[in-house]
C-alpha cells in the first residue's frame, strides 16, 4: 500500500493528512479556533508518537519518502524529528534511566512528584541538547550528506512555521493572525514536546532498570488507538524494532514477569492518583522497585553516547542500511 513497510501504517497516513486539514479549518474560519485547537494540540502530540515509531522502523520502503515523511512531521511535532535518533534510538534505549541516558527521571532528585514531572521537560531538553549538538558535529564531519538533511529538516522545520504564521497575518490582521497561528501551531508544537517528555518520565520514574521491571505501561484500548500503542513501553523497551502495531501482542507475551506495580491501565486514573492524591495520601503513590537507577548492582558504569560510535540508519537504530559516524 503506497510503499509502506508495514500495511498497519495506513493510520499513520491518514492520520498525517488529517492533522494539517483541522490547521487548514482553522486558518480559514478563525471563529473556530477556540473550539478546535485543543484537537491541533492532539494531533501534534500524536505526530510526535508517529516520529518515533519512524525512526524506530520507517514508515516506507523508499528512503526519500522516508526523508520527505520525517519533514513533514517535523512541521507538526514541533522540532526536527532527526533528534529522536541521537537522544531516544542511541541514548535513552542503550542505557534506559541509568547514568549515560540523558533523559533520566532522577538527575536532581529520585522523589516521584507533581514538580519534578511538570518541569521534567526544561531539565530533560537541556541535557538532550548536548547529544544534539554532538550529533550534527559528527555528521557535519564525517557525513556530508546526513549533515545537509539534518540542515535541510530544521530549514522547513522554521521555514513553514514562518510561511504559517506570515499567512495567519496576511489573512487576518497581526492580532488574529498571532492568535491563530499561536493556538493551530504554536501552542500545539510545546504540548506535543512536554507531553511526549512527560510521557518518558512516567514511563520510567521509579522503574527498575536493571531487571524486567525497567518501564511502566498503559494497557488502556483507547489510550494505545490515539497514540498508535505508546503505552506499551516495556513491549517497545524489549522488541524496540518491533513495528507499533504488533506491541500489544508482544505486551500479552511479556507481562506476566512485569511487577503489578507497573502494569497500568488508565493514564488519567494514574495521573490523578499520582499528582493529586498521593501528595495526602502517600501510600498511593509509586515505590522506587529495585535498587535504584543510581545504583548499578553489577558495579559496573557505561560510558555516555559522547565516547561512542554513534550509528545511524536511513530514518532510526533499525534500518537496514547503517552510516557510522566516528
Amino acid at each position: 500500500m503506497m510503499g509502506l513497510k508495514n500495511p498497519g501504517d495506513w493510520r499513520t497516513l491518514l492520520w498525517a493528512v488529517l492533522g494539517p486539514s483541522f490547521i487548514v479549518l482553522q486558518y480559514m474560519h478563525p471563529e473556530l479556533v477556540k473550539y478546535l485547537f485543543w484537537i491541533s494540540c492532539y494531533f501534534a502530540l500524536s505526530f510526535g508518537v508517529i516520529a518515533h515509531n519512524h525512526n524506530h522502523v520507517p514508515t516506507f520502503k523508499n528512503k526519500a519518502a522516508n526523508d520527505w515523511f520525517g519533514n513533514w512531521l517535523s512541521i507538526f511535532y514541533g522540532y526536527p524529528t532527526f533528534a529522536w535518533i541521537p537522544t531516544h534510538n542511541l541514548n535513552h534505549h542503550r542505557y534506559v534511566n541509568t547514568a549515560g541516558d540523558a533523559t533520566i527521571t532522577w538527575r536532581f532528585t529520585n522523589r516521584h512528584r507533581i514538580d519534578v514531572a511538570a518541569t521534567y521537560f526544561f531539565v530533560s531538553s537541556y541535557y538532550q541538547g548536548d547529544l544534539i549538538k554532538e550529533f550534527i558535529r559528527k555528521a557535519k564531519a564525517n557525513n556530508p550528506k546526513l549533515y545537509v538533511k539534518i540542515l535541510s529538516q530544521y530549514a522547513v522545520w522554521l521555514g513553514a512555521h514562518a510561511i504559517m504564521l506570515a499567512l495567519a497575518i496576511a489573512l487576518h490582521g497581526v492580532s488574529t493572525g498571532l492568535y491563530v497561528w499561536g493556538l493551530t501551531m504554536g501552542l500545539p508544537a510545546f504540548f506535543a514536546l512536554w507531553t511526549i517528555m512527560l510521557f518518558n518520565y512516567d514511563q520510567h520514574v521509579h522503574a527498575d532498570p536493571w531487571s524486567q521491571n525497567h518501564s511502566r505501561s498503559w494497557s488502556s484500548r483507547i489510550l494505545n488507538f490515539w497514540l498508535f500503542n505508546n503505552g506499551y513501553h516495556a513491549a517497545h523497551h524489549e522488541r524496540p524494532g518491533e513495528h507499533w502495531t504488533n506491541l500489544r501482542q508482544v505486551h500479552m507475551d511479556i507481562e506476566g514477569k512485569i511487577d503489578p506495580a507497573l502494569k497500568e491501565v488508565s493514564l488519567f486514573w494514574y495521573w490523578t492518583r499520582e499528582y493529586l492524591l498521593a501528595p495526602f495520601f502517600p501510600s498511593l503513590g509509586s515505590k522506587q522497585l529495585g535498587p535504584g537507577p543510581m545504583n548499578d548492582p553489577r558495579g559496573a558504569r557505561k560510558e555516555g553516547l559522547a565516547a561512542a560510535d554513534i550509528e545511524l540508519g536511513e530514518a532510526g537504530s533499525n534500518s537496514d542500511n547503517f552510516v557510522r559516524l566516528t
